[in-house]
């Protein structure tokens, strides 16, 4: 049998065994979660409208780097309803040069079934950083459900889809519709083969030089009138730049830009003369009097164009009484009569007799 010494030593080894696994395993925990013994955590907050499968202890990770863990899920209720759940986590300081108070918090999924972990995304952050007791924004994205039930949607929308189409085809195979005649009608068919055995024999006689086409596209004829045609304009080019000509004048000779100077320089010289009052047409432009005059004789015909219109006076009577143009008219009438009368018998009109006593 052991003795008894040697029980208290097996019973003391064990102990030593038991503790030094478990600080080891106190550890491997401590850095497993991102800290150590004398790394400082402070503990801040995020606020979210569902927990969404977050757990005590899930990690919380700065852009995928583990620096925490979620200490604490509750729902808080003074808290505006659209986020009512309140996340405490704890993370260590390590990183807090990334940190900032308007980081934004994510609950994501590691790959599609994975554990729901606390993502603090600060690629936008400007603001100072973190401290103990901040609240950090909260940001929400589709879950897993969420997208399943959008698939779902997709799905349901398609299959309707899909049955309208067969439904659709189904018509066009039974040959109603514009569609399904001009797929199955046979008449299309004929009517289609005629046209084009028309546009063949159309492409036939132009290539055989027949009708306007044709002739336009054969006959070399209108290929030496155009090249005529370029040869004269070619030619009258070549005049205008020699000079020959009326337009080669005008484009060669100096003597019309010198008189065309000239002219522009006497219609100037002109213009500074009317606009210093000087000869007739400047006193006309720069006389007050002139004007005041031809003013008072523009207002003088415009009132006797007034009285003319309202007949006044024997030119106003000779214009609006009718009576004048009834007598003239009739004057004119018995003239014509007179000299009808003379021609016919002149001798009735034209005989002078002389008496003696």
């Amino acid at each position: 049998m052991p003795s008894q010494k040697q029980l208290k030593w097996s019973q003391l080894k064990v102990g030593i065994t038991v503790i030094i696994a478990s600080i080891t395993l106190a550890v491997l925990t401590i850095l497993m979660s991102g800290g150590g013994f004398f790394t400082r955590k402070i503990t801040l907050k995020s606020y979210f409208d569902d927990a969404n499968g977050l757990r005590v202890g899930a990690p919380v990770r700065l852009s995928g780097v583990d620096i925490g863990n979620v200490t604490r899920i509750q729902i808080v209720p003074n808290h505006p309803p659209l986020t009512p759940v309140e996340v405490t986590m704890k993370v260590v300081t390590k990183y807090d040069f990334n940190l900032h108070k308007d980081s934004v918090t994510l609950l994501s999924t590691a790959g599609v079934l994975g554990e729901t972990y606390l993502n603090i995304d600060s690629s936008q952050a400007k603001d100072r950083t973190a401290q103990d007791g901040d609240v950090l924004k909260s940001q929400q994205v589709p879950d897993f459900s969420d997208m399943v039930r959008s698939g779902q949607s997709t799905l349901q929308n398609m299959d309707a889809l899909l049955k309208r189409m067969d439904r659709i085809v189904a018509f066009v195979e039974s040959g109603q519709g514009s569609v399904g005649k001009l797929l199955y009608d046979p008449s299309l068919y004929n009517r289609v083969n005629s046209t084009v055995a028309e546009f063949q024999g159309l492409v036939n006689e132009i290539s055989q030089g027949q009708g306007s086409l044709g002739k336009l596209l054969v006959s070399d004829e209108l290929y030496q009138k155009a090249n005529g045609t370029i040869d004269n304009v070619n030619k009258m080019i070549d005049d205008l730049n020699a000079g020959n000509g009326t337009a080669g004048k005008l484009l060669k000779d100096s003597a019309l830009y010198d008189n065309a100077n000239q002219t522009v320089s006497n219609i100037k010289q002109l213009t500074d003369d009317v606009n210093a009052g000087k000869g007739a047409l400047g006193k006309m432009a720069k006389d007050q009097e002139f004007a005041n005059k031809l003013q008072n004789t523009m207002n003088r015909l415009s009132d006797l164009a007034d009285r003319l219109d309202a007949g006044e006076g024997s030119a106003g009577k000779f214009l609006r009484d009718p009576s004048m143009y009834n007598n003239t008219n009739k004057l004119l009438t018995d003239m014509q009569e007179l000299v009808k009368a003379i021609r016919q018998d002149p001798k009735k009109y034209l005989t002078i007799r002389l008496k003696l006593f």
